[in-house]
């Protein structure tokens, strides 16, 4: 079996959270950095961390790294790199992102250039051809600098991974399906406890939470890009892998999963969203405010992303949301309540500090996961024990 250092990048605030899953994997874990998870792994591991990491942004197979604080050395360094272990000769090979943090070298475009030329110039020699006319499969290359050290990474899985391929119709701020797998697992919930998104949207909280209970993973109803890649990955690890996957989901589990929202028309795009995913059953979607939440059982969980206000007329009407929410989080029993969001007096309106909370950044925007933590609930009494 071929042996890879493979990449991971993440929500930044949210490294832990990806390690973790990689560690449960089975894969040695190789250094943790800003926004991204470097681990070791054959070509099984690309395959199965491409289905099954929920918090990943991608796979990238790291094809080396090396200092450059000029052009030039930008240039020797990308020509030395083994190109030709992963590119073949009519592949259409190209550098989709440049990115650069505290270094020399800063301008996207022209770093993209440079290292284009150089692989070209790299595979010329190899290949013994002067012009490649790259109709063959696609092999996008990103690229980061931090403090002039270049790494360079083959994308291995093409559209990012938080596009499950369930979300078609989504609302207007729709929370990233990765970024809500994450933020539910830094929450305690698991599959037997009840949980409610107040504010669902286009259901996102709901859904994953309804995959993970049913042990569905994410990746199921999409393609990666290097399932092409026959060459560098045999096509029967991707068979087994999937096969793997498919064996495990349990739809038949029993779950209490709900999503409420004020509007009608997300309330039908949830339950359609839902469906692509294929846990419709599993979760009830229903037309509520928020001022009307309410839930007879105790020790369940909301977890939400309620509206930040990124217009000055919605801005007006945050702190009564907030305050709204708050009572009636505390009119019920024992509950737990995460939220995350930009705005800025969250507790105040509220009415309570949270226990904690967590600086994630959503995209460019700096947001807070709050985490309001209930009671735990009793132990439960197992099958045949005495009750005296």
């Amino acid at each position: 079996m071929r042996k890879f250092e493979l990449i991971a990048p993440c929500h930044f605030g949210l490294e832990a959270v990806l390690k973790k899953e990689i560690t449960q994997l089975g894969y040695e874990i190789l250094q943790v950095e800003d926004g991204r998870v470097l681990f070791a792994g054959d070509e099984e591991a690309v395959c199965r961390a491409n289905l099954y990491l929920r918090t990943a942004e991608r796979i990238l197979i790291r094809i080396g790294s090396f200092p450059a604080a000029t052009f030039e050395e930008l240039f020797q360094g990308t020509k030395a790199l083994p190109w030709e272990s992963y590119i073949p000769k009519d592949g259409k090979f190209w550098v989709a992102k440049a990115a650069s943090v505290g270094s020399k070298l800063f301008s996207p475009s022209d770093i993209q250039s440079i290292m284009k030329k150089a692989i070209v110039e790299r595979l010329k020699g190899v290949y013994h051809i002067n012009w490649f006319a790259e109709e063959g499969e696609r092999f996008p290359i990103r690229v980061f600098i931090r403090k002039d050290i270049v790494t360079v990474g083959l994308d291995t899985t093409g559209e990012s991974l938080h596009k499950r391929g369930y979300r078609k119709l989504t609302s207007k701020a729709p929370i990233a399906e990765n970024l809500a797998a994450a933020l539910i697992m830094l929450t305690p919930w698991r599959g037997d406890r009840i949980l409610v998104d107040p504010f669902c949207g286009s259901g996102t909280f709901p859904i994953e939470a309804a995959m993970m209970a049913a042990n569905m993973a994410p990746g199921l109803s999409r393609n990666f890009l290097s399932e092409s890649w026959e060459h560098l990955i045999p096509e029967k690890e991707w068979q087994d892998v999937l096969e793997e996957a498919e064996d495990t989901v349990d739809l038949s589990v029993d779950v209490d999963i709900q999503g409420y929202d004020i509007d009608d028309q997300m309330v039908a795009v949830s339950r359609e969203n839902a469906k692509r995913a294929g846990v419709e059953h599993l979760i009830h979607f229903q037309r509520r405010p928020m001022s009307e939440l309410s839930h007879p059982k105790k020790y369940g969980f909301l977890i939400t992303n309620p509206p930040y206000g990124e217009r000055m007329e919605e801005k007006e009407n945050l702190p009564k949301l907030y305050r709204t929410l708050g009572e009636r989080y505390r009119n019920l029993d024992s509950w737990s309540m995460y939220l995350i969001t930009a705005y800025d007096k969250v507790q105040e309106d509220i009415g309570r500090k949270a226990d904690k909370n967590r600086k994630i950044y959503n995209g460019m925007m700096k947001t807070y996961f709050y985490q309001y933590m209930g009671p735990k609930p009793p132990a439960r009494k197992r099958t045949g024990e005495s009750t005296e």
